[in-house]
């Protein structure tokens, strides 16, 4: 399987630091992006460890014989307890966290996702988007139950807390899912700075309008911004393409 793929991050308009980070295996074999939190320093450090602890553990273990979804969900149980490790030693960050998405390519087997938090993955087909991940976070919970509408989320005062992010001791879940990945389809990893400021519809629009990937990703990050880019920005984009233009 031939892939393009790009990635740009932003610290956005606001924010003085980029907590966010993002990770793109050369080989195209893996795809990261993360979301710090818990202050300037905890938020650069908790997404930078795991980034770097999921690169590093599925890099060593990518010829063993674990089947890829357990791969990908012990890359980031690793990841998790490694951040708990770091607040163990620095009390300072003792409660720096990060959200997680990342996409696997292995072997023939279709890609597989994993997340923890609201950092999304989407999939653009035939000039339609869907969200692929579910958003651990109250608010998403409170659409499901029907407590409260979509556009009632956008401005809810409880929209950035978190149900479930990686380096807490409680954290019982990693959610692992098989994704369809056709010819002609982009897959969108990105943090909550794209979508907090465009709704999927705003996204759709600007994938539809920049066919090449980067394109597409500057175009995604600079509307982000003149909508108020109040958070950093991450975009990593993949496609799966006859053309090798990317």
């Amino acid at each position: 399987m031939k892939l393009n793929f790009t990635g740009s991050s932003d610290p956005g308009l606001i924010r003085s630091s980029n907590q966010d980070a993002y990770y793109i295996d050369p080989e195209g074999r893996f795809f990261i992006v993360a979301d710090g939190m818990g202050g300037h320093a905890g938020g650069e450090q908790a997404s930078r460890i795991a980034t770097q602890e999921i690169q590093a553990f599925l890099v060593s273990h990518w010829d063993s014989a674990e089947t890829t979804p357990k791969l990908l969900e012990k890359a980031l149980w690793q990841a998790n307890q490694a951040i708990i490790q770091d607040q163990k030693q620095h009390p300072e960050r003792a409660d720096m966290g990060t959200t997680i998405v990342a996409v696997i390519f292995r072997s023939t087997d279709a890609p597989w996702c994993a997340h923890v938090g609201d950092s999304r993955l989407y999939r653009f087909r035939d000039s339609k988007l869907q969200q692929v991940t579910e958003d651990h976070t109250w608010v998403a919970r409170a659409i499901k139950l029907g407590d409260i509408t979509e556009e009632e989320a956008r401005n809810h005062p409880y929209r950035h807390i978190l149900s479930r992010c990686l380096g807490r001791e409680d954290l019982h879940q990693v959610d692992v899912q098989k994704l369809d990945f056709q010819l002609g389809d982009r897959l969108l990893l990105c943090s909550d700075g794209l979508t907090e400021e465009l709704n999927n519809q705003n996204i759709a629009d600007h994938l539809r309008n920049s066919p090449i990937l980067k394109e597409a990703s500057l175009a995604l990050i600079e509307a982000a911004k003149a909508q108020g880019g109040h958070d950093n920005i991450t975009i990593v984009m993949v496609s799966r393409e006859e053309s090798a233009e990317c």
